[in-house]
């Protein structure tokens, strides 16, 4: 190679570095002794906040005008479908691989499931169960994760998940369809269930911040220190 494709090799590699922003360090799976759980319920208090959903095309699928709550509520203020995760653990317990790959699929002009969790560096199938155009789009922040235009019901298309993050789902075709997907950068992480109810296993002993997100009221930061084989039960009351 000459000293001037050299030069011009070198000055590509340094203007990509500025262009595409670097992937986390990877996570390392290692043994975890004497490690602990967090646990708990996540709650939401007081009045639940009611969206108006105003289909406009595609009627016989999607269905009409409708109120839609902003928060699911179950027994004992529980709250479905809040997303618990520790941030930037380094290393800790194996990840457990899903039985098949993870799906988000269009359905009677929904997302299905509504909200998720896929490890970073692996792939989710959507799909296209209705007989209508759907244009999936998924957002980290604001670049395009993936942008699948599915004119055809049955349509299976498979896109990788690189980055971690949280990507916003929206249907270019439908603008009051929407989901979300939590790209985790560990195993350390749990969705709640339908009574609020989560938990959290083999956690390294140490100090940590447990996040609690949910679509409406944004993340919550709750301080956390892991003994030895002990166990942190919390109630994480979440707010506007």
């Amino acid at each position: 190679m000459t000293k001037k494709g050299l030069f011009i090799g070198l000055v590509s590699i340094m203007v990509l570095s500025f262009i595409v922003p670097p992937i986390s360090s990877a996570y390392q799976e290692t043994s975890v002794t004497s490690g602990g759980t967090i646990k708990g319920t996540v709650i939401y208090n007081g009045t639940v906040p009611m969206k108006k959903v105003i289909p406009t095309k595609d009627s016989e699928i999607c269905g009409g005008i409708r109120n839609e709550p902003q928060v699911v509520v179950g027994t004992g203020s529980g709250v479905k479908d809040a997303i618990v995760y520790l941030k930037g653990i380094a290393e800790g317990k194996r990840w457990v691989k899903p039985k098949k790959t993870p799906e988000i699929n269009n359905i009677k002009c929904r997302f299905e499931p509504h909200v998720q969790v896929v490890p970073v560096r692996s792939k989710v199938v959507i799909i296209n169960s209705d007989p209508v155009l759907h244009n999936t789009h998924g957002f980290l922040g604001k670049p395009t994760v993936f942008n699948v235009a599915m004119p055809r019901k049955g349509m299976r298309v498979e896109r990788p998940l690189r980055r971690p993050g949280l990507v916003r789902v929206e249907c270019d075709a439908h603008g009051w369809m929407l989901a979300w997907i939590y790209v985790a950068d560990s195993p350390y992480y749990a969705v709640s269930g339908s009574n609020g109810a989560f938990a959290i296993t083999d956690v390294p002993p140490g100090k940590y911040v447990l996040h609690t997100w949910q679509e409406y009221t944004g993340t919550t930061e709750t301080p956390v220190t892991v003994e030895p084989n002990g166990t942190v039960s919390l109630t994480i009351e979440i707010k506007k």
